[in-house]
């Protein structure tokens, strides 16, 4: 082969190789062009998990069973009250502290007020314990099983009465009680006031 042979079959191939090339490149861009122009393929949207509820309702917070936690704490009667009373001046007597007043083991609604007196220690009132017909003098701040002497006034007294609730809550309140009104009968039990009396035993 000469030489004139052999450059003629160079650019043949040459040209070959180019056309080739040329075509290999079109075809890829037209592959590009028509990945660009197809249209995204949307993906399949979530489907929703319906609640039940209507969505065009106003929320509303479901009512959950509420236990009716109203009830009162039951209350121990007057002779359990009594021991417990008994028993916790033992246990002050021994450790050498002050006693229990003896009005700790009365409720608010087992007293009535029989007079009220100005003392040395300002004014005191008498009042009856109904269940174990004994009487005290008392003044404010005295101790109560359900309550607490506030006050004492002119013709009455005020008292703050503590209610327990089953489920350990405490609500407090206001309460007034007034002068025993005087009848054929209690008007000659009526004794004057005497501080002694303050110290009887329930």
């Amino acid at each position: 082969m000469t030489k004139h042979e052999l450059k003629t079959s160079m650019r043949r191939l040459a040209s070959v190789m180019f056309t080739v090339a040329l075509i290999v490149t079109s075809g890829l861009a037209s592959i590009a062009m028509a990945q660009e122009t197809e249209p995204a393929v949307k993906k399949p949207a979530k489907r929703s998990i319906s609640s039940g509820r209507d969505p065009f309702k106003k929320y509303e917070p479901s009512r959950a069973t509420v236990r009716n936690s109203r009830e009162e704490s039951s209350i121990p009667t007057i002779q359990e009250r009594i021991t417990n009373y008994k028993a916790q001046k033992v246990a002050a007597m021994n450790a050498r502290m002050p006693a229990p007043k003896p009005t700790t083991a009365l409720l608010l609604n087992e007293i009535q007020v029989i007079g009220i007196s100005r003392s040395p220690r300002g004014y005191a009132a008498i009042v009856e314990a109904t269940p174990i017909k004994l009487t005290y003098v008392i003044y404010p701040g005295e101790p109560f099983f359900d309550g607490q002497l506030v006050a004492i006034e002119d013709n009455r007294l005020v008292f703050r009465r503590e209610t327990v609730f089953t489920d350990g809550r405490r609500e407090r309140s206001v309460e007034y009680k007034s002068l025993r009104q005087p009848t054929p009968v209690n008007s000659m039990n009526v004794a004057a006031p005497n501080p002694s009396v303050a110290n009887a035993k329930p």
